[in-house]
């Protein structure tokens, strides 16, 4: 699954987006140079086709980007900015330059404004793509009137536009799917991070003169959270299925749903583990564990999703078997 892609979006994003660039941004710092580093080296047309100026990946190729995203908790919305560009291209809508942010839910028209109580990546984004009213709308944060949410660190935001500064945009499809994807992609490569923290830490902590990574309690809790870990990782596999930039409406819903359910167990697990130093502001382990539990809502927890897929399977009057080979099996190999 790695390719070139990934391995130099690894680098970068190592190199760019460090524990203190991602503090600075909660504190407000927009991270404009780790963004251009990342615009530059072509990242958020990734899925964009080659006629049009992308590197025409295919979603599963471009899942290792987002892996490294999720790994090195990017400032900004480059998972969800590759998936808008590719849907604005099949709008025929020229992309604008910048970060799009995907905000499918939340959003509404009062008083002649858009308006949302906790838009993703509001602090940090360039535009966000949004359905509001039945419609899609490209929104340009520097237009937007912005307010803290009042959670801790987070990049989402009050925000609200006037109508005469919203784009209606037409033609590309749903965009719950779209977010769904990205967050699963996100969830995954997140947790791989937070897994890596937990066991360099149980193997450098001594409690009566060894490691706490030698006591089975604190091993048969790492091996749940590396269950998890891989489980999210297979479900970010699945959720990036699709063709000409587009995922599969099941198989995003099934990834989701998996990468949101396994983030509060490894999360609580890191925690454990680690003890009171976890939830310090000088450790990074904080950083991913409030990501995690931002991101398993975002776009849909694993109960919105569930639903979905099971008013699916019950509308296609097939027993459990059928239409897990029929629905799932079937999409995952084509």
């Amino acid at each position: 699954m790695d390719n070139l892609f990934g391995d130099a979006a690894e680098r970068l994003f190592a190199e760019t987006c460090t524990p203190d660039v991602i503090r600075r941004a909660e504190h407000g710092h927009r991270p404009a140079e780790a963004w251009q580093a990342c615009e530059d080296a072509g990242f958020g047309d990734a899925l964009v086709p080659q006629e049009d100026g992308g590197a025409g990946l295919d979603l599963a190729e471009a899942l290792p980007i987002v892996l490294a995203a999720g790994r090195h908790l990017c400032p900004y919305p480059i998972a969800h900015t590759l998936l808008a560009r590719a849907w604005l291209c099949r709008a025929q809508r020229p992309r604008p330059a910048g970060s799009i942010a995907l905000a499918p839910q939340g959003l509404a028209i009062h008083g002649g404004r858009l308006q949302g109580a906790n838009v993703p990546w509001a602090r940090t984004a360039d535009y966000v793509l949004a359905e509001a009213g039945g419609h899609a709308w490209l929104l340009p944060t520097q237009a937007a009137c912005i307010h803290p949410n009042g959670v801790h660190g987070n990049l989402a935001a009050e925000a609200s536009w006037a109508l005469d500064e919203a784009e209606r945009v037409e033609g590309g499809g749903p965009l719950d799917v779209l977010a769904a994807v990205a967050y699963a992609g996100l969830i995954a490569g997140a947790m791989e991070r937070v897994l890596a923290l937990t066991l360099d830490y149980a193997n450098q902590r001594a409690q009566f003169g060894k490691p706490i990574g030698r006591f089975q309690a604190v091993q048969q809790q790492v091996s749940i959270m590396a269950e998890q870990v891989w489980a999210a990782r297979m479900a970010a596999q699945l959720a990036f299925q699709g063709s000409a930039g587009q995922p599969d409406a099941l198989l995003a819903a099934t990834g989701k749903a998996r990468a949101s359910q396994a983030a509060p167990l490894v999360a609580d697990i890191a925690h454990a583990v680690h003890g009171a130093i976890g939830v310090t502001e000088e450790y990074d382990l904080q950083l991913y564990t409030r990501r995690l539990r931002e991101w398993r809502l975002a776009g849909g927890s694993e109960t919105h999703w569930h639903e979905r897929i099971g008013a699916h399977a019950l509308a296609s009057g097939a027993d459990a078997l059928s239409y897990l080979r029929s629905a799932v099996d079937a999409k995952a190999a084509a």
